[in-house]
């Protein structure tokens, strides 16, 4: 084992126990790394590298963010050279989650403005609801009495989707109705 090869293990671990250290990894936190990232441009691929490993490091330790993880390095990757972070960050969420939103939407074949209205209001209240006639102002028009119970089944399925997207950008810091790090 060479010089190098230790002391980057030694860095390694040195940084392991910063993140042991610290009370939750969070989305600021993963901007301020990205921040540094961008600031370590142009210094050289090693240095470039380095950031970025630090970053997944950072997402990967972090119990909340770890399923958010493609998101976090596609946006990595997208962030401009100039600018700033946290707009940017929020930008890149909001588009993220209203496409994955309209997808649903035409795949289910959804009323689209009830949807983002009960969507929105999830995120303002902290749940997607899972009882009640919110939801079915969502559904498209069918027979809640057929005997081989589609409606239940869409439902169910609509408000499992609904609720794997609200998981998945729920505090994320996002202006339209995330909760805000």
């Amino acid at each position: 084992m060479g010089k190098s090869d230790r002391e980057s293990i030694n860095d390694d671990i040195v940084f392991e126990i910063e993140l042991i250290k610290q009370v939750e990894i969070n989305v600021d936190y993963i901007l301020m790394l990205v921040q540094k990232w961008r600031e370590a441009r142009g210094n050289g691929a090693d240095v470039e590298l380095d950031a970025v490993m630090q970053i997944q490091r950072a997402v990967d330790s972090s119990l909340t963010l770890r399923n958010r993880k493609d998101l976090i390095m596609d946006f990595v990757d997208r962030v401009s050279a100039g600018g700033e972070i946290d707009a940017e960050w929020h930008a890149y969420v909001d588009a993220k989650r209203t496409a994955e939103l309209d997808a649903i939407i035409v795949e289910e074949g959804l009323r689209p403005e009830e949807t983002k209205v009960f969507v929105q209001h999830a995120f303002r209240d902290g749940s997607i609801p899972a009882s009640g006639t919110a939801v079915t102002k969502v559904l498209p028009p069918a027979s809640r009495f057929s005997p081989d119970g589609v409606h239940g089944l869409k439902k169910q399925r609509v408000l499992t989707r609904l609720g794997r997207l609200f998981d998945r950008f729920f505090g994320l810091g996002s202006d339209r109705g995330g909760e805000q790090e």
